[in-house]
């Protein structure tokens, strides 16, 4: 059979019926013949029937979700029961996965207290984030700061999904939780608090890094004293 060049065909409804193609009416079957032309080539072996047709999704699918409040805690024992233990804000759920996520980004193994800092700053919309900036503390300060802290990853290493935190960016994270508890206040664990939190780990990377962009013990004070407002929270 001589092959028909493609550009003959006429691409209006009456061109279509060059392929040979029937509607069926309504409840026919479509068997093999109404599917069968010269570009098909061999006939379809089964039948369907317009019927069994039923629209895509028609029923919701259920879709199930588990939405974690919690950051690891490195304590064997909570001071408190675990009913009692209060739970993490969205944004600092959010700024602890994108400094995971900026970690992976600069090649470290680790994620470590500079960056749960640039998870902060990266979130963009918390109070701690917006007060960094205010004096003058921005993402890409504190990125080229961890760069000459930490020193540039070898270019074909690649990180984990999940970079394990050191041992500085857990006592980050238990601070944040224990002055939370002493407080006595209700609500959730801000990054105001895990700020604070790595400001609290001297010595590490997170602490350099805020010192050497002019952070320091009162502007700490000053955030400690909004914190503890009663009913501070993160809009």
């Amino acid at each position: 059979m001589a092959v028909q060049p493609l550009s003959t065909i006429v691409t209006t409804s009456k061109g279509i019926n060059h392929l040979n193609y029937r509607v069926p009416t309504k409840n026919t079957t479509l068997e093999a013949k109404h599917l069968q032309n010269q570009w098909l080539g061999t006939p379809i072996k089964y039948s369907l029937q317009s019927k069994n047709y039923k629209p895509f999704l028609t029923k919701h699918c259920p879709i199930k979700a588990t939405l974690s409040f919690s950051l690891p805690y490195g304590k064997p024992d909570p001071a408190v029961s675990i009913e009692k233990i209060p739970k993490w804000s969205s944004k600092a759920i959010k700024s602890f996965a994108m400094g995971e996520l900026e970690a992976r980004k600069l090649k470290y193994p680790t994620t470590g207290t500079e960056a749960l800092l640039m998870g902060i700053l990266i979130e963009g919309t918390n109070f701690a984030s917006k007060y960094l900036r205010g004096n003058g503390i921005t993402l890409f300060k504190v990125r080229e700061e961890t760069i000459k802290i930490r020193g540039k990853a070898d270019l074909f290493y690649f990180s984990p999904e999940h970079p394990p935190l050191t041992e500085d960016a857990q006592k980050a994270l238990d601070w944040a939780l224990d002055e939370k508890l002493k407080s006595g206040q209700n609500g959730e664990i801000t990054t105001t608090h895990l700020l604070l939190g790595v400001w609290s780990q001297q010595g590490s990377p997170g602490y350099k890094v805020l010192a050497t962009l002019g952070f320091n013990d009162e502007k700490a004070k000053e955030l400690e004293n909004v914190i503890s407002e009663p009913g501070f929270f993160e809009d």
